[in-house]
C-alpha cells in the first residue's frame, strides 16, 4: 500500500510544462510573429532541429527504459520504488528532463521560433524549481545516503562534470 506523502510533490508533470510553453509560444508567435523564418536557412536550421531532437529523444527514451527496467514509476508525481543510478544514470540524474528540453529547443529551432527559444528559460526554471529539486528532496528523504552519495557523484544535468565525487552540492 502507498502511502499517501510518498510522493515528490511536484507543481506539475514536465510534459504539461512543455505543452504549455509550446502553446504559449505558438500564441504568440500568432500574436507577434518574430518574422525570422530564415534563420540560420531551412536546410541548416532543419538538420540542427533533427540531431537536437535525436539526442533529446534517446535521452529520454534511454532514461524511462532504464526505470522500466528496475521496475520503478517514471512518473515524478507517483511514489518510486527504486533508485536508478546505473547506465546513463552514472553520468546524469535527469536524462529525461534534459531529453524534453532537447526536444524542445528542436523544435524552436526547426520552426525559428524566438518566442518559444525565450520561453524556455522560465520554462526550465519552473521545471528545476517545480520539479527537479522537489524530486531531489523527496529522494533524500526516502533513499537516505544512497540518494546523497548519487547525488555527490553524478552531476544533475550532465554537466559539469564533478572530478573526484568529494562534492555534496545538489
Amino acid at each position: 500500500m502507498v502511502e499517501a506523502n510518498d510522493r515528490a510533490g511536484v507543481i506539475a508533470p514536465p510534459p504539461v510544462i512543455a505543452a504549455a510553453t509550446l502553446a504559449l509560444a505558438l500564441l504568440l508567435e500568432w500574436l507577434w510573429p518574430s518574422g525570422v523564418s530564415d534563420w540560420l536557412g531551412l536546410g541548416l536550421r532543419l538538420a540542427i532541429a533533427a540531431v537536437l531532437a535525436l539526442a533529446g529523444g534517446a535521452l529520454a527514451v534511454a532514461g524511462e527504459r532504464r526505470f522500466a527496467e528496475a521496475g520503478t514509476d517514471p512518473l515524478p508525481w507517483r511514489p518510486a520504488s527504486a533508485l536508478v543510478t546505473d547506465g546513463l544514470y552514472r553520468h546524469l540524474r535527469n536524462p529525461m528532463y534534459v531529453g524534453l528540453g532537447l526536444l524542445m529547443l528542436a523544435v524552436a529551432v526547426g520552426f525559428a521560433s524566438v518566442w518559444l527559444l525565450a520561453l524556455l528559460v522560465p520554462a526550465s526554471l519552473l521545471l528545476h524549481h517545480g520539479v527537479v529539486l522537489r524530486e531531489e528532496r523527496y529522494l533524500e528523504a526516502k533513499f537516505g545516503d544512497d540518494y546523497r552519495r548519487f547525488k555527490a557523484q553524478v552531476p544533475r544535468y550532465g554537466w559539469p562534470p564533478r572530478r573526484g565525487g568529494s562534492s555534496t552540492r545538489p
